[in-house]
């Protein structure tokens, strides 16, 4: 792992070691494709990982919605589509709200966006400014 890791570039970290909430992100991502319905469970080989990760992460990135991305892909936040794609959302949402008010009893549904950051331990004047 060690050596795959240095050839992606990857510094590991062993400033926290046995806390399993090192790092959330990746943590989540693990349970994500250990759940997946179709996870093997096990490998044959290097090979069979990788047919098998190959279009989960492809699914994973381009079909998936995230609640965390106000139910946006990560490719739709990369390639900066958020704005276009909560556009024609909330253009649905307003002809909803048109059509039929009142199934909306408090106020016109409005489409979710992605949150503007998402850190693990955020620099300190982002949480003195919030």
């Amino acid at each position: 792992m060690a050596l795959l890791q240095a050839d992606l570039g990857i510094t590991q970290s062993f400033n926290r070691p046995h806390v399993s909430n090192d790092n959330p992100f990746s943590e989540a991502h693990f349970k994500t494709a250990k759940y997946a319905p179709e996870f093997p469970g096990r490998f044959g080989s290097l090979e069979d990982a990788r047919a098998w990760g190959s279009p989960f992460f492809d699914r994973y990135n381009n079909e998936h919605h995230h609640s965390g991305l106000g139910w946006m892909t990560p490719a739709d936040v990369h390639f900066a589509r958020v704005e276009q794609v909560r556009e024609i959302r909330q253009g649905a949402l307003d002809a909803a709200h048109d059509a039929h008010p009142e199934r909306f009893v408090r106020k016109p549904p409005l489409a979710p966006t992605p949150p503007k950051a998402v850190w693990i331990n955020p620099p300190v004047e982002s949480v003195l400014a919030h």
